[in-house]
């Protein structure tokens, strides 16, 4: 038997995506969203579909006095999780963001500082069970600042490094947390913005990610050729790097 999974943010598109690759290897879900109507059609959706257990709860990113009864919420209907998905994040308007604070700083707290206490209730959860794992949705945007999406990467990047420690911490306890670097994937979030290239489905993004988790890994890239194009990147010498426009 699979244990149950809390997916976060569970009506984004990689959420979706990630949560039929959990289901059709067995694992009940918990799909907690703002939107619990569409969790719902989604978690009836997946019941037919697998025939695996699935419910749908409320759940805002934004506020976080509410993380902690989540968890326990989840944790209660489905008698104990295994894993714990953190799907939600916004993009934002950067050109905006590079100049109106309050528009920044909902880019950074919804992406990093809503995660991270998110991450803290969650990593008390599984350290106290002495097993499971986390799933954090990052993005190749944290592996270097660029001109075009600074704040957003600023906060993804903070948010690598964050599961990267966690990462550190929770091993003897026998909790893996892995650490997705998200390219360009077809969402609503990303639709219409200029410079997608090798853009990838959110049902194989979500694919790429259970299969990952199944094999262990720490950090993954989805999709994979994201890891070979950053590691490019970031050998690119500062004093040309800064005159790219991308």
């Amino acid at each position: 038997m699979k244990g149950a999974v809390l997916i976060l943010g569970a009506t984004s598109a990689i959420a979706k995506g990630t949560a039929a690759a959990l289901a059709r290897r067995g694992h009940p879900l918990f799909l907690a969203a703002r939107d619990t109507e569409e969790a719902e059609r989604i978690a009836a959706d997946l019941r037919v579909r697998y025939g695996v257990e699935a419910v749908a709860g409320p759940f805002d990113a934004g506020d976080p006095e509410s993380h902690g009864k989540v968890l326990r919420d989840a944790d209660a209907r489905m008698g104990g999780l295994e894993g714990i998905l953190i799907a939600f994040g916004f993009l934002g308007d950067q050109a905006v963001a590079a100049r109106d604070v309050e528009v920044a700083r909902r880019i950074i707290h919804l992406n990093f500082s809503d995660a991270v206490s998110v991450l803290i209730h969650a990593a008390g959860y599984l350290e106290a069970r002495r097993r499971g794992f986390i799933i954090g949705l990052s993005s190749v945007a944290g592996d270097r600042g660029r001109r075009r999406n600074y704040p957003y990467g600023a906060a993804k990047g903070a948010l690598s490094l964050y599961l990267q420690g966690l990462r550190s911490r929770l091993q003897p306890a026998g909790v893996r947390v892995m650490t997705v670097k998200l390219g360009f994937v077809d969402t609503p979030m990303t639709f219409g913005l200029p410079g997608m290239f090798l853009v990838e489905s959110p049902g194989r993004a979500g694919e790429a990610i259970a299969r990952a988790l199944d094999r262990g890994r720490d950090i993954v890239y989805v999709p994979w050729f994201w890891r070979y194009f950053l590691w490019a990147v970031r050998l690119v010498p500062e004093r040309w790097y800064k005159r790219l426009d991308f």
